[in-house]
């Protein structure tokens, strides 16, 4: 039998993924929570997260866990979970540099008999490839006779109170047969809705990647089908609801695909495809196609505007939304950035409103400053966004306040009804 009482966890990151983690095995362990953005830790002492991912109650309730930015305070710990983010550079190749950076800094204070549980995303094997020569190398342990190592992909949905960590089943790995038992049952600990042992940590690693994939490229196919009905002049919503009435249609909708995973985690697998010598065309013809969506959106609005007569050049869009998806602040890799990118290479003036957003977030990520409200009558186009809950309560009316007597609204979320807008996705 496992002992519970033996365990002393650190989490290294305290993100969207590593705040909720730590939490809850604050509640049954000994838990640090470390992070280098000293900020985000003196919020957290106070019991405050600015991802609004948990409440202060809930950390309230981790009576065994407190969080540091110094590695110091966990050298005397034995099960380390890395959270870090894994991005993409601007050319679209995984950026690992926070996790060798967090890699490095544990393999500093690794010991024997000690586990290391990644949660990041990354391509499949990588952890062992990449991350366990780090270990050793800092360390001077050898790997599966001094110190062990499990990977448990997160799937954090950030936003969503409905399906939270607890209650979204887990898959675990496990650089040994006993190793993976170990890294399963400590899981099973905290999460309600149970477990899945995948064979190996390169099947867990894979798994991951594969689930954003497949969603990336069902709507990848979705936003190519709006773009032939647009054509074609057919609304494309109704050709979904009608399509949705057989039982094996899978239920997408166009739009742009941003945040962490979707819009991130299928370059680590075409990455890593590409290096053994395999060109995955369609995956990469997907990834092209969202990535693309911001641009689609601007060029089909300016055409609306000019059937209006409307002068495009100096006009004022407005842009309902701004982060990645709805009643969430998560700006990571929001496509609205592209969107107005693109309209102000058309010469336009954009105003970006989003009552989610932290403004020095805003600024500090992407140099954009939004707006606290709109002007009434003064914008020449309107694109709903984001469908958070502050827009959906909007009126038509209330909406249309905003333009100009002649005006374009867009709605790219289907928040309102096909007659009551310009265009839509």
């Amino acid at each position: 039998m496992i002992n519970f009482n033996d365990h002393k966890i650190a989490v290294i990151g305290l993100g969207y993924v590593g705040l909720p983690l730590a939490v809850e095995f604050g509640k049954f362990f000994d838990t640090f929570g470390l992070d280098i953005n000293r900020s985000r830790v003196s919020e957290l002492k106070l019991s405050k997260d600015s991802t609004l991912e948990v409440s202060h109650a809930e950390m309230q309730e981790a009576v065994h866990l407190d969080f540091t930015s110094d590695t110091k305070d966990i050298k005397d710990y034995n099960i380390f979970i890395i959270t870090v983010p894994t991005p993409i550079d601007e050319n679209k190749i995984p950026d690992l540099t926070p996790l060798i950076s967090a890699t490095s800094a544990i393999g500093e204070i690794l010991k024997k008999d000690d586990i290391v549980i990644y949660e990041s995303t990354v391509f499949p094997g990588a952890t062992e490839e990449v991350c366990v020569p780090i270990l050793e190398k800092k360390s001077n342990l050898e790997f599966n006779k001094d110190f062990y190592c499990g990977y448990s992909p997160e799937r954090i949905n950030p936003g969503d109170k409905e399906r939270r960590l607890t209650m979204i089943k887990k898959i675990t790995s496990g650089s040994t047969i006993e190793i993976a038992d170990k890294v399963d049952k400590l899981y099973q600990k905290i999460i309600t809705a149970g477990t899945y042992k995948a064979p190996s940590i390169k099947v867990a690693e894979a798994a991951k990647v594969i689930e954003n994939t497949q969603r990336d490229v069902n709507i990848a196919l979705i936003n190519e089908l709006s773009m032939i009905f647009n054509k074609l002049d057919i609304d494309t919503e109704s050709v979904l609801k009608a399509a949705e009435t057989k039982w094996n249609f899978l239920s997408f909708r166009p739009g742009l695909v941003g945040g962490h995973c979707i819009g991130i985690d299928p370059y680590y697998l075409t990455h890593k495809a590409i290096e053994v010598g395999y060109i995955p065309e369609m995956i990469l013809a997907g990834r092209k196609i969202n990535d693309d969506m911001g641009k689609y959106v601007a060029n089909n609005v300016i055409d609306l505007m000019r059937m209006k007569n409307i002068i495009i050049l100096d006009s004022n869009i407005l842009i309902l939304g701004f982060t990645f998806k709805e009643n969430c602040p998560d700006l990571r890799n929001t496509k609205v950035v592209d969107l107005a990118n693109a309209f102000e290479n058309h010469g336009c003036n954009v105003d970006i409103f989003d009552p989610w957003v932290n403004l020095k977030d805003a600024y500090n990520e992407y140099g954009i400053n939004p707006i606290s409200q709109p002007k009434i009558g003064k914008y020449d186009a309107l694109i709903i966004a984001v469908a958070h809950n502050e827009f959906k309560k909007f009126t038509l009316q209330e909406l249309k306040q905003f333009g100009k007597n002649e005006h374009v609204l867009y709605d790219i979320k289907y928040l309102l009804d096909k007659n009551q807008v310009d265009g839509r996705l």
